[in-house]
């Protein structure tokens, strides 16, 4: 809906906010694309939360992807529901309490593999060209 506009706006802000202050990419020119290298897009993945409040999130479109060009491994840190219901048990056995946390952008914690280099357009909306008026291209440094 054409109200929500500016809620969107603001996630897109706080996901690139995010990315910036995470070092997440590099701007480079893209004449130093290396030959061969695939040149991804990156998207924007919308979701509104139960609470009302709006999120995006910046995502590699993946089925651009070439599986041992640009990747060789995938992986997700996800606590099966089994572990967490055992760490449960145990702690209630133990009289230990349990808490959670809520990591924002926590998944712009990690790193790259040693040699690992995915390079992608710049985030929609975001500057394409430099003040030289050569195009740029980012190279990213942390998933």
């Amino acid at each position: 809906m054409a109200s929500d506009a500016p809620a969107w706006l603001r996630a897109e802000r706080a996901e690139i906010d995010n990315h910036e202050s995470n070092g997440s990419w590099t701007v480079i020119d893209r004449s130093r694309l290396p030959t061969g290298r695939n040149l991804v897009r990156l998207i924007w993945v919308y979701k509104t939360k139960r609470d009302g409040t709006k999120k995006a999130r910046l995502c590699v479109q993946g089925c651009a992807q070439v599986a041992g060009v640009d990747f060789d491994q995938t992986f997700c840190a996800a606590m099966r529901g089994t572990s967490l219901r055992a760490l449960a048990s145990l702690a209630a056995s133990m009289g230990m309490r349990m808490r959670r946390w809520d990591f924002v952008a926590a998944y712009l914690q990690g790193e790259l593999e040693p040699g690992e280099t995915v390079y992608c357009h710049p985030p929609p909306g975001y500057a394409t060209i430099g003040s030289d008026g050569r195009p740029r291209i980012c190279c990213i440094k942390k998933p």
